[in-house]
């Protein structure tokens, strides 16, 4: 019985050794197919690039002259970005505001496209910066906002951020002096939720 046993284990061993090296095969060809397809989407993707020559011939001279004035943005979106930054790590924990996460407003990931040269590329870039910089001062003054003047304006406003439906209507003295507290303790609840919030 015990040797009839130790066969069946054997032979048990060695079909879970078949089983595991057919599994690494499969990998290994699961692998190599992942590779070449990578490799062919890349190679597809490159088609489409302009050279930067002939990306530069074929702009028109408006657009090259116009560049610079353009370009100058530079400096006002790092002077914001900065001034933003500082202005929230100061303020924002003495009134009790939940600080914005600078971090879920800067995305730069179009640089990676094989397709874009590299004026395109630095065109994303920019453009995710400006456009970045503006939604993060957008957050930070709509919480600003919130704190210390949450009426709603008498006229319509296009395009309000996401923290205006829940202002006071304008000239309701009674509803802003009695519900001021209650947004500020939204501010207080909303800090403890981002604190248990796991880090990623």
């Amino acid at each position: 019985m015990k040797q009839h046993l130790d066969e069946l284990l054997a032979r048990i061993r060695v079909l879970q050794d078949e089983v595991e090296e057919e599994y690494r095969k499969a990998r290994e060809e699961l692998d190599q197919k992942r590779v070449q397809l990578a490799e062919e989407f890349l190679r597809q993707q490159r088609r489409y690039k302009t050279g930067l020559v002939r990306f530069l011939t074929h702009s028109r001279i408006l657009v090259l002259l116009t560049a610079p004035v353009i370009y100058a943005g530079w400096i006002p979106f790092l002077l914001m970005d900065l001034f933003v930054s500082v202005y929230q790590a100061v303020c924002f924990p003495v009134y009790g505001i939940p600080k914005v996460k600078r971090a879920d407003y800067f995305v730069f990931d179009r640089a990676d496209l094989p397709y874009l040269n590299v004026i395109e590329k630095f065109n994303c870039f920019y453009c995710s910066y400006g456009n970045a910089v503006a939604a993060y001062t957008r957050e930070v003054a709509a919480r600003t906002e919130q704190y210390w003047c949450p009426i709603k304006h008498a006229r319509r406003v296009r395009a309000a951020h996401d923290r205006y439906p829940n202002f006071f209507d304008y000239g309701d003295a009674e509803a802003f002096q009695q519900g001021l507290e209650r947004l500020r303790r939204q501010y207080r609840e909303e800090g403890k939720e981002e604190r248990r919030k796991p880090r990623v």
